[in-house]
């Protein structure tokens, strides 16, 4: 399938059931369904956590958060994660006041949410996601 004008999706696969999926570009009607049918391939191909990279995201609408909380959802229903890394301080408030935010984790770096996902030392990137949910 080829992504639209504009949306950029790179896959990078960490471990067998986890990957980071790099966004670049806006989020919108036009990009999501895109972005949803990546993720969803992800599923298909055994990836059970997702650490969506979305530094270079500047814009996302209501069809963008639709698509984070379906794979959400969908993750969860095997027992999965999905973990936002690095969202613009707009992007941070928009996923903060619609709830995005409570529903799986925010982290300021993409190395800080695959240090909690593989296990690492635990306590700083703990911290990291508690700040960044808190504002």
């Amino acid at each position: 399938m080829s992504e639209p004008a504009g949306l950029g999706v790179e896959v990078a696969v960490i471990t067998s059931d986890a990957a980071i999926i790099t966004v670049c570009g806006e989020l919108d009607a036009d990009t999501g369904l895109a972005l949803q049918h990546q993720l969803a391939g992800q599923v298909v191909h055994g990836r059970r956590h997702l650490v969506l990279d979305l530094a270079d995201v500047p814009f996302m609408d209501s069809s963008g958060l639709r698509v984070i909380v379906r794979t959400v959802n969908d993750m969860r229903n095997v027992d999965g994660s999905v973990s936002l890394a690095a969202p613009s301080q707009v992007l941070r408030r928009v996923l903060d006041l619609t709830g995005v935010g409570m529903t799986c984790r925010i982290f300021d770096t993409v190395d800080a949410a695959c240090e909690a996902l593989l296990g690492g030392t635990g306590e700083d990137t703990d911290r990291t996601a508690r700040n960044t949910a808190d504002r």
